[in-house]
């Protein structure tokens, strides 16, 4: 095996491919944008449509698009001529792949599609073509050379074809005002999911369990409520019941080496005040976010109105699989 030509030949089909994608950006035209109007203005469903290479990008496109605001789903053009054609409605958006536009499977069904009455956007590398000439708008997605050195093997054109499928996407994600929340709805399994639906309510230490003392407490009592409720820190509430501060397992080594009194001492006179909180609505994401900006263990659980509901740390976001 001679090592130094496998190199050279992979970082070529790399340098082809992302010369290819660089090149799209001068198709981001009316086309596009016509393209992008229809599918926003779609009442149905997106039906993405190709053979072969074509067929396994435009799977990934409809299932993109499918998870960030766009309905969508695959059809196979074949087992369109066999049933399948069922599935298409005239208020359906037709997003049909094929490098050539000369595939046959797929313009085998064009004269059905126009009868049905469907809008027909078409991504193919030859603008003359057929399926290019009968599409209500055609994308641009052709390629200088594949990455295969015999000029065969789908590389660089399937490549374009998935670049311009994800920049379709993300075009109409922002233009709908697809929010983190609504991602969430549609990848509600895994830690993607957990990071974006659950909330901190969902997690928290709640009632006896959030460790808690007086302003008037003295730091030995602090330690003993810490140590009882095993979460590294305790509130430090006034006399209405209102927090005023946090007194963590830092607090209290810096307590320790400044030789003070833990009898003696109010935990109010070395308490962190204020200290760093978080509302109970608030997702789980957030606070794992504020721990690792604010280099913390934990957070107190506070309503708006001030009083203390909860408590967390960051073992309570690993075991929720936040984290």
């Amino acid at each position: 095996m001679n090592k130094d030509a496998i190199q050279v030949l992979a970082k070529a089909v790399i340098e082809t491919q992302a010369n290819a994608v660089v090149q799209l950006q001068n198709r981001i035209d009316d086309q596009f944008l016509a393209a992008c109007n229809y599918l926003l203005e779609c009442s149905g469903r997106v039906v993405v449509i190709g053979m072969g290479k074509s067929g396994h990008i435009g799977s990934k496109i409809a299932s993109t698009l499918a998870s960030t605001g766009t309905p969508a789903f695959f059809v196979h053009p074949a087992e369109a001529s066999h049933g399948d054609l069922g599935m298409i409605k005239s208020r359906d958006v037709v997003l049909a792949l094929s490098n050539s536009g000369e595939t046959d499977e797929v313009n085998a069904i064009l004269p059905l599609l126009k009868r049905i009455g469907v809008t027909i956007v078409a991504m193919t590398g030859n603008p003359g073509s057929t399926l290019a000439k009968h599409a209500d708008a055609h994308i641009d997605v052709s390629v200088e050379k594949e990455a295969c050195p015999l000029g065969l093997a789908p590389t660089s054109s399937t490549t374009a074809a998935l670049v311009m499928g994800d920049a379709l996407a993300i075009s109409l994600l922002e233009t709908r005002g697809f929010t983190r929340e609504d991602f969430a709805m549609s990848h509600p399994a895994g830690q993607l999911g957990r990071r974006l639906l659950v909330h901190i309510r969902d997690i928290m230490h709640k009632g006896e369990q959030v460790p808690s003392v007086r302003h008037d407490a003295s730091i030995s009592q602090a330690i003993v409520e810490m140590t009882a409720k095993r979460l590294g820190m305790t509130a430090v509430l006034d006399s209405a019941g209102k927090v005023i501060g946090i007194y963590t397992d830092g607090d209290l080594r810096r307590t320790l080496d400044a030789g003070l009194d833990p009898h003696a001492t109010p935990v109010s006179e070395v308490m962190t005040k204020g200290g760093r909180s978080i509302a109970p609505d608030a997702l789980a994401m957030e606070a794992m976010q504020s721990m690792q900006i604010h280099s913390v263990q934990g957070l107190l659980v506070i309503e708006d109105s001030g009083d203390l509901v909860g408590a967390l740390n960051f073992q309570d976001l690993l075991q929720a699989g936040v984290v």
